[in-house]
C-alpha cells in the first residue's frame, strides 16, 4: 500500500515536489479544480506580449492620424492651388496613392511583428523553439525585422522634418492672414517672397491675394485648416517613431529570449535536479 507523503519540517509533500516538476511524471499527484483555473488563466496571461502590443496600438494610431490628416491636407493643397493660383500639380493624386500604401504596408508589418512576438513569449516560445532549427528561424525572423524598423525609423525622421517645415510655413502664411495690415485696412498678401516654393510656371502676379473672396478661401478654408491637419499629421508621425522604438526593444528582447532558450532549459533542469537532491537527503535524515 501506497503511503502518501506527508507535510512536514523535513519531509516535503508532493505539492513541494509538483512545484518543481510537471505533475505528469507524477501520475498519483492530483491538481485541485481551484489551482488548476488558477493554474491555466497565469498561464495564458504569461503568453501575452504585452509591450509588442502596446507598440502596435501606438503605431496603429499613429498611422491612422497620419493618413487621415494628410490625405485632408493634400486635397486641401490641391484645391488651393487650382482655385487660388491656378495651378494644376497632378503629382498630388500620386501622394493620395502613397498614403493608401504606407498605412497597408505598416498594417501588415505590425501584424507580423506581434505574431512574432506571440510566438517569442510565455510557453508558446517553450514550445515552438525547441529545435535548433526553429531557433535559428527564430532568430533571423527578429533580425530581419530589426533591420526593416532601423530603416523605416530614417524614413519617418524625414518625414517628420518635411512636415515640420510645412507646419513653419503655414504658420507664417497664418500670421501674414492675421496681420493688421489685411484685416483692417484690407492689403493683398503678398507671397512673391515665397515664389520658390511654387511651381516656376506659377505667374507673378497669382502670387498677390487681393480679392475679398479669395483671401477668406486661402486663409479660413485654407490655411486654417491645412495648418491644424499638418499638426496632427506631426503628432501622428511622433507616435510611429515612439512605436518603432518600441518595436526595436522588444525585438531585441525576443531575440535574446530565443538565443538563449536553450541555456534556460539547461538551468531549469539542473535547479530540478538539486531540488529533488535536496528533499531526496532531507529524507534521509
Amino acid at each position: 500500500m501506497e503511503m502518501p507523503l506527508q507535510s512536514s519540517n523535513y519531509n516535503p509533500s508532493r505539492e513541494t515536489l509538483g512545484r518543481y516538476s510537471e505533475y505528469s511524471l507524477h501520475s498519483s499527484y492530483k491538481i485541485r479544480a481551484g489551482d488548476a483555473a488558477s493554474t491555466n488563466s497565469v498561464a495564458c496571461t504569461t503568453r501575452i506580449p504585452y509591450a509588442t502590443l502596446i507598440a502596435a496600438l501606438l503605431c496603429c494610431t499613429g498611422i491612422g492620424v497620419f493618413c487621415f490628416t494628410m490625405y485632408r491636407g493634400v486635397t486641401l493643397s490641391a484645391l488651393m492651388m487650382d482655385q487660388v493660383f491656378h495651378l494644376y500639380i497632378g503629382w498630388l493624386e500620386t501622394v493620395k496613392t502613397i498614403l493608401v500604401l504606407i498605412a497597408a504596408g505598416m498594417g501588415a508589418l505590425t501584424l507580423m511583428i506581434i505574431f512574432v512576438g506571440f510566438l517569442a513569449t510565455g510557453a508558446t516560445r517553450r514550445r515552438i523553439y525547441k529545435a535548433w532549427r526553429n531557433r535559428v528561424g527564430g532568430r533571423i525572423s527578429c533580425a530581419v525585422f530589426m533591420g526593416i524598423i532601423y530603416i523605416l525609423q530614417f524614413f519617418w525622421i524625414f518625414v517628420f522634418g518635411l512636415l515640420i517645415v510645412s507646419t513653419f510655413i503655414l504658420t507664417v502664411f497664418w500670421k501674414m492672414c492675421v496681420s493688421t495690415q489685411v484685416q483692417d485696412y484690407h492689403q493683398c498678401i503678398d507671397l512673391t517672397q515665397f515664389n520658390f516654393l511654387f511651381p516656376q510656371s506659377t505667374r507673378i502676379e497669382y502670387l498677390k491675394i487681393c480679392e475679398i473672396r479669395e483671401i477668406k478661401f486661402f486663409c479660413r478654408d485654407f490655411v486654417e485648416k491645412s495648418e491644424f491637419m499638418f499638426m496632427m499629421a506631426t503628432f501622428g508621425v511622433i507616435l510611429i517613431l515612439i512605436s518603432l522604438v518600441h518595436y526595436l526593444m522588444c525585438l531585441s528582447a525576443n531575440y535574446a529570449h530565443i538565443r538563449d532558450h536553450e541555456k534556460f532549459e539547461e538551468l531549469q533542469e539542473l535547479q530540478l535536479l538539486q531540488d529533488t537532491d535536496f528533499a531526496t537527503s532531507k529524507e534521509r535524515f
